[in-house]
């Protein structure tokens, strides 16, 4: 039960009114200091499906290739970031095959200044329409939302999405199953790109929300009031047809549109009298989608397709955010890539990419996505070779090795492009070897 909130007692006068919540921990650096700090370049070791000048995968810290593309032409021109970071899990992360994907061990003060770090970069990259999507389970949601706010401002928070995970679980613990995870969605501004996206309706839904038939046409329509709060003085206010708006009403619409809906046969007047709109089925989108996601769950059936790599997200979740916050020809960016299910689901909707990675694994598997495809969630159980789901034709994007002096990192680049790409395993070698740290960065303005 809400209680109204007390005045304030004689201790707390003087305290900052509206000042919004901050998270304060050893070792928080200064925002302009994390964008000042010195960085590693990276350099192109090869392309798949060539040319490709919008489209890049770097393997290597995203912190240093945040300040590499904040600082080579890419400031301010993402249109979407969304990205799904280790949850703090104190955990270590294999793929389907046993390899080592990544490590998720960073803890308390430590993940959050790890994060707020490149959230900052992140804000930097996004245009002035652009859209940020956090994805995190309730380890540290609550942490990041303050730190969020604290980034992109409290006024741009736009939806905390829960999404429904898995199936049900039988805990033996004395909790509530595990089965949500949540997605912070900020923009940079008020004005933002937004498509809204719709699910379609199924019939159960549709027999409960447009009941009714229309006689003349056998059109399935619903009954909405046309009136809405407040009383108005003007015509909206004045009785129609003999009919006065309820107290503390108004009509929705002036006469002279009530008139065009009645000749059009779009009000439904009651026994009693009381004017009512029909709206229609077929000229719904959908259902709104709204901010509890209960159709997105991570791949269960023995025949999805997925990379076999550990936390894949599911692509039509991903589809949905990419097409809700971006166009046709936007630049979307993923700098926790993993398998590439966002760089893929950008490259279906005509969207152009950057994809960013620290594990060998997440790259191996991206590449493997957009040059070999996908396969059944089942193979990767059983041991079995299913025949993969083909990649997206014609995709084509550059590979890019940071820091490129790392010898070791080059040897592991070469070996994992090695049999995937067009390219030799002696010319990727080479490609790094010519490119020493702090030389020309290769990242250049996108064009669209």
């Amino acid at each position: 039960m809400a209680t109204g909130i007390p005045r304030k007692s004689s201790s707390e006068r003087g305290r900052p009114n509206g000042a919004e919540p901050a998270l304060h921990y050893g070792g928080k650096a200064q925002a302009e200091a994390v964008r000042g700090a010195p960085y590693e370049r990276s350099a192109l070791v090869c392309e798949v499906n060539p040319p490709a000048p919008a489209n890049r995968l770097y393997y290597g810290d995203n912190l240093d290739v945040l300040m590499e593309l904040a600082g080579g032409g890419i400031k301010g021109m993402v249109r979407l970031a969304y990205i799904d970071p280790p949850f703090s899990t104190n955990g270590r992360f294999e793929c389907r095959n046993r390899n080592a994907a990544y490590d998720d061990t960073l803890q308390g003060a430590e993940y959050v200044e790890f994060m707020r770090r490149r959230l900052l970069l992140i804000h930097d990259l996004l245009s002035d329409d652009g859209s940020m999507y956090l994805h995190l389970d309730s380890n540290m949601v609550f942490h990041m939302k303050l730190v969020m706010d604290e980034v992109f401002g409290g006024r741009n928070f736009r939806a905390l999405i829960t999404r429904r995970k898995c199936s049900n679980k039988n805990y033996t613990r004395n909790t509530y199953g595990n089965v949500s995870d949540y997605i912070l969605f900020y923009t940079k501004t008020d004005d933002y790109v937004w498509n809204r996206p719709y699910v379609p309706w199924d019939e159960d839904r549709i027999l409960k929300e447009y009941p009714c038939l229309d006689e003349g046409t056998g059109r399935r329509y619903k009954k909405v009031p046309i009136h809405a709060p407040g009383e108005r003085n003007g015509g909206t206010g004045r009785p129609w047809r003999g009919v006065s708006p309820p107290p503390g009403k108004h009509w929705q619409y002036p006469p002279e549109r009530l008139e065009e809906l009645d000749r059009n046969g779009e009000i439904y007047w009651s026994r009693t009298g009381n004017p009512r709109r029909k709206v229609y089925l077929d000229e719904s989108e959908g259902v709104p989608v709204q901010d509890i996601w209960l159709d997105c769950r991570d791949s269960v059936n023995q025949n999805d397709r997925v990379t076999g790599y550990p936390t894949e997200k599911n692509i039509g979740m991903l589809r949905r955010i990419v097409s809700a916050s971006s166009g046709p020809g936007d630049l979307v960016m993923d700098c926790f890539c993993g398998s590439g299910s966002t760089l893929d689901a950008a490259s279906q909707l005509g969207r152009a990419w950057i994809g960013i990675d620290s594990s060998i694994e997440a790259i191996g598997s991206t590449v493997r996505r957009f040059t070999e495809g996908t396969g059944r969630h089942g193979d990767y159980v059983t041991g079995g070779q299913g025949r993969p789901l083909p990649p997206t034709p014609g995709e084509g994007f550059g590979v890019y090795v940071s820091p490129c002096h790392d010898a070791a990192r080059a040897e592991e680049v070469a070996r994992l492009l090695e049999g995937h790409l067009p390219r030799p395993r002696a010319a990727a070698q080479a490609a790094l070897g010519q490119s020493p740290a702090g030389g020309p960065s290769p990242a250049g303005a996108w064009q669209p």
